[in-house]
């Protein structure tokens, strides 16, 4: 095959046979197709698009070019799930999730990432606690999933290599926001998993990479199609993000808020977490209907089950975890009006939270897990003049640098506004 011949195929929106995916991948990994043609497979693919047998096998591709993890060996039919999300300002659901799904009896053998733009990344947040290691050995992953039934690490470099050499291309020639390119992204690490069943929580709005609920939707179509495809059952959640999830932002204060909602805190943290779960179970067959899979999601955090399954995880990869994490300076914010909570601008509020230093400007930046924000209302919530509307924590010389963006970031209007929805759409996987 002549890789150029295969580039003007798709760039006149023609599809590709099975084998000339595969070939582009394998060259691409063994260096017979160069970046700057694979760049532009990524733009045609950008705007011309795939359909899902084409997808399914891009995603299939970029599988084989790396390893899986094994199995439990200690019980290798041990089912195994797992939730991924596309991430959205102050997202920390996963570190709730996750112990609370290796409560139920399954294993969750969980890959992760950093912070990507105002969208914060779970290993950050994770390593705001002391001595808490990311770096797991396939042996040792092996361990850890047995003493505590989840692990939560980052990918190696032998798990989907030519997804991390492509998505280093997409994200500097403008190709990250197409839908076969972010299913076949998704989908081969987890696949790479050897999960029996996957929830994708799809974050739709200004906080989240999805910023409309029909391109969303389109999404959640491809990822359902192509995990089922793949042999992977994937059910998806559409969820909003046009107001920050929950009261935190920023890693340690992520982390704090995470370990509240597992020690039994209300609110939409929980819910969200209770949702995506059920959705699991429900597939899984373990819970007759969503309702009662909620129940017992319900039960596991209110009798301690999940935040014992975390306690252990974190321990099983070293970390530390004595009492709150320290943060920064608090700096409150307060409503100069009567009012109600009417919006967020969560890219203002993602970007100053960046700034302070708790996300990174470029690759190799340090983090500092000590900053961050408490949002103290929801959208459509009341509010008094001189009710704290967002306490921010960072040093106190340039607290004056982020008082009034922050501040601008919060309107509160006269006339009341109607709270949003958490959920949008469920879609469960195919059968």
């Amino acid at each position: 095959m002549y890789v150029p011949s295969l580039l003007v195929k798709k760039r006149e929106g023609l599809p590709l046979s099975d084998e000339e995916i595969h070939f582009l991948i394998e060259g691409f990994c063994n260096g017979d197709v160069e970046d700057y043609q694979m760049s532009a497979f990524a733009m045609a693919v950008c705007l011309r698009g795939m359909d899902q047998r084409e997808t399914t096998t891009l995603t299939q591709a970029m599988l084989e070019s790396g390893d899986r993890l094994p199995r439990n060996l200690s019980d290798p039919e041990r089912l195994r799930v797992d939730k991924h999300s596309t991430g959205g300002l102050g997202d920390k659901t996963s570190m709730v999730l996750a112990p609370l799904l290796a409560a139920c009896g399954f294993d969750v053998p969980r890959i992760s990432g950093r912070g990507l733009g105002i969208s914060g990344g779970t290993l950050d947040k994770l390593e705001s606690i002391p001595g808490f290691t990311i770096d797991l050995s396939p042996a040792r992953s092996a361990e850890v999933l047995a003493e505590a039934g989840v692990f939560i690490k980052s990918a190696s470099d032998r798990i989907a290599p030519a997804d991390r050499r492509l998505y280093a291309l997409r994200d500097v020639t403008g190709t990250v926001e197409s839908i076969p390119l972010i299913t076949a992204s998704i989908l081969c690490k987890k696949l790479a998993e050897d999960l029996d069943a996957l929830v994708m929580d799809v974050k739709v709005g200004s906080g989240g990479f999805m910023k409309h609920e029909t391109a969303a939707r389109k999404l959640a179509d491809t990822l359902v199609g192509v995990g089922h495809n793949a042999g992977l059952p994937t059910s998806v959640l559409l969820t909003d993000m046009d107001q920050p999830l929950g009261q935190a932002v920023g890693n340690a204060c992520e982390v704090n808020e995470a370990v509240e909602v597992l020690k039994g805190r209300e609110g939409v943290v929980r819910d969200l977490a209770i949702e995506l779960g059920a959705t699991l179970l429900l597939k899984m067959s373990a819970a007759e209907d969503i309702q009662q899979a909620k129940q017992k999601l319900s039960s596991l955090i209110d009798q301690g089950y999940a935040f014992e399954r975390f306690e252990r995880m974190v321990k099983a990869q070293c970390g530390t975890l004595q009492g709150v994490l320290p943060l920064a300076e608090a700096h409150v914010i307060e409503s100069d009006r009567d009012g109600f909570v009417a919006r967020y601008d969560c890219k203002a509020m993602g970007q100053a939270v960046v700034s302070m230093g708790g996300g990174r400007r470029k690759k190799g930046d340090e983090i500092d897990h000590a900053v961050g924000l408490k949002i103290h209302q929801r959208v459509g919530d009341p509010v008094n003049q001189g009710d704290p509307l967002l306490t921010f924590y960072c040093v106190k010389h340039r607290m004056s640098e982020y008082l009034g963006p922050l501040r601008s970031a919060i309107d509160v209007t006269e006339s009341s506004v109607s709270p949003r929805p958490l959920v949008l759409h469920r879609q469960i996987a195919r059968v």
